[in-house]
């Protein structure tokens, strides 16, 4: 069973099979104006080279929107890992999403924390 956890605070994605950490990875998260919504949230669908700015990857979250979706993707500005500045994604490298993104399937749990 896969698991992922993210802290804003820490700006890092912690990825889980069978309760074990196997990695965990920088991420950019939601800027002040457009943060990201924590909670207890799943992986709703998976898409492979989506474009734009969403990089390589993309993988869906249940996270209630009014304009659009959230989702944890890759990215097309790597200088922006590390920082508050996405519209409430969760962004990766992406060599990073794209090694997690075949074991992670749909149903998979995503729990996001403040700290």
């Amino acid at each position: 069973m896969v698991k992922i956890t993210i802290h804003l605070s820490q700006r890092r994605l912690y990825f889980y099979k069978n309760e074990s950490l196997i990695n965990s990875y920088p991420v950019a998260v939601g800027k002040p104006s457009t943060p990201t919504p924590p909670g207890k949230w799943k992986i709703i669908n998976k898409v492979i080279n989506p474009g734009g700015t969403l990089g390589t990857r993309w993988m869906g979250l249940n996270i209630p929107a009014d304009d659009g979706a959230y989702g944890i993707h890759g990215t097309n500005q790597p200088w922006s890992i590390g920082k508050a500045v996405s519209n409430g994604c969760i962004r990766m490298f992406n060599k990073d999403i794209e090694e997690i993104f075949p074991i992670t399937p749909v149903g998979t749990k995503v729990y996001i924390y403040e700290k």
